[in-house]
């Protein structure tokens, strides 16, 4: 008798215990530790805007970029909150992609400043707050610490130069950084984009627009300084630029603004 009792009983516990485990980790799901969960939580907005759910889907890509990607300080020991921050950058353009993975990239290098132009890097000066490689630099990314912490602090404003680096390997990914994530955009929208970009870069020009001015240096620098905007200012963005704002939720497969977050 006591064993016919017993028997169920460690089947049903066994069973509870298995199957919580299986909810909590979903196939290709990554754990964020702790320490560094409660600074995305403390430190990164974009992830208050998220459900429950979709917050464990970020802290499970922000855990697999830091396997892949290696961050390295110059003059600066990297902290949790680099890393968190850095992460945070990369995750928040591609997370309405799937799991996205910057096959273009390897190195994060951290510096305490801004930095000399002295590597073969992409992007204008912007004091040079963060560049990514081309040439024998291929796969690298630079970033001043200061620019990094702005970027996710209430005096960032419109701007995130992290994120805005970020964009620029995304427009890479298809082999050319021109304004026109070819991955992303279906051939018949590239025309479109293109023409809703040149005509806010000539309003831009006239002194007719919020978006910061270096938007007009080319096509791909447009593209990475829309999209700051696009995910700082989502709302602000959205009233002031709806034509754009569909156009990056297309290109992102996100709508960020309140309200309306998921792209379909």
């Amino acid at each position: 008798m006591y064993f016919i009792i017993v028997i169920p009983v460690i089947l049903i516990i066994a069973w509870v215990v298995f199957r919580k485990r299986g909810k909590a980790m979903p196939a290709g799901f990554q754990k964020l530790d702790a320490p560094l969960r409660l600074l995305l939580d403390a430190n990164v907005n974009y992830y208050h805007r998220l459900g429950k759910r979709e917050r464990k889907r970020f802290e499970s890509q922000i855990a697999a970029f830091l396997q892949y990607v290696n961050i390295e300080g110059v003059g600066a020991d990297i902290t949790d909150l680099d890393r968190v921050l850095i992460a945070s950058s990369a995750i928040i353009p591609v997370f309405g992609l799937g799991d996205w993975e910057y096959s273009n990239l390897t190195n994060v290098i951290l510096y305490p400043d801004t930095f000399d132009h002295e590597y073969q890097f992409e992007g204008g000066s912007r004091n040079i707050q963060g560049m990514i490689g081309t040439g024998y630099m291929n796969g690298q990314m630079i970033l001043s610490r200061p620019a990094l912490l702005k970027g996710f602090s209430p005096l960032s404003g419109k701007e995130n130069t992290a994120i805005h680096e970020f964009v620029h390997l995304v427009d890479k990914s298809d082999g050319a950084t021109d304004g026109v994530p070819e991955q992303l955009i279906e051939h018949e929208y590239a025309v479109p984009w293109l023409s809703l970009m040149h005509q806010e870069m000539h309003r831009i020009k006239e002194g007719k627009s919020d978006i910061n001015p270096y938007a007009i240096t080319n096509e791909a620098e447009f593209l990475a300084v829309a999209s700051e905007y696009f995910f700082e200012k989502p709302d602000q963005f959205q009233q002031k630029h709806p034509e754009l704002y569909l156009q990056l939720s297309q290109i992102f497969r996100q709508k960020p603004a309140k309200g309306n977050w998921w792209h379909k």
